[in-house]
């Protein structure tokens, strides 16, 4: 039997997930708290995507192979811990992904790939100096290149702000 409208809306709503990047900027919190809370009150999930430098020139391929596995197994405390997070918010855990190289690079590449990806979430930048290098990649020269809708989060949203919003 064919769907309703009502099944299928549903079905979409849990199907929508927000792709949070996981870089080193003190947004980030705000990013990931934004996501979940918006995934918890519209019935979707959240996925989170940490990229790694690639291992530069090691002269010993066995240093090299060390570093890389430091990197991915930082790169895994790193979104475990994040993870816990969203659960607590949302009651399900998200979709953790890691991947090598350039990050616009490698969220581009992903959002095209990646056909669970509804929504990219990013918090910008709090300082003087502009919402930062990844949004305003985004917001410019690549915007043609973005496959889903892009969210951008004022960085120092308080929690209150935060559950106001979503």
């Amino acid at each position: 039997m064919g769907e309703t409208a009502a099944e299928a809306a549903a079905q979409a709503r849990r199907d929508r997930v927000f792709l949070v990047v996981v870089d080193d900027s003190a947004e980030r919190r705000v990013a990931l708290r934004y996501a979940a809370l918006r995934a918890k009150k519209s019935g979707g999930r959240v996925a989170l995507l940490r990229v790694i430098e690639p291992a530069g020139q090691v002269e010993w391929a066995g240093v090299g192979a060390m570093l890389a596995e430091e990197r991915r197994q930082e790169a895994e405390r790193l979104l475990s811990a994040m993870a816990t997070e969203v659960s607590e918010i949302t009651g399900g855990l998200p979709i953790l992904l890691i991947r090598e190289g350039d990050p616009r690079d490698e969220l581009l590449a992903l959002l095209e790939e990646d056909p669970r990806i509804s929504i990219l979430v990013l918090a910008a930048a709090t300082g003087g100096s502009g919402p930062g290098p990844l949004i305003s990649a985004l917001a410019g020269r690549y915007a043609a290149k973005l496959a889903v809708p892009m969210t951008i989060v004022p960085g120092d949203l308080s929690e209150e702000e935060l559950e106001r919003v979503t």
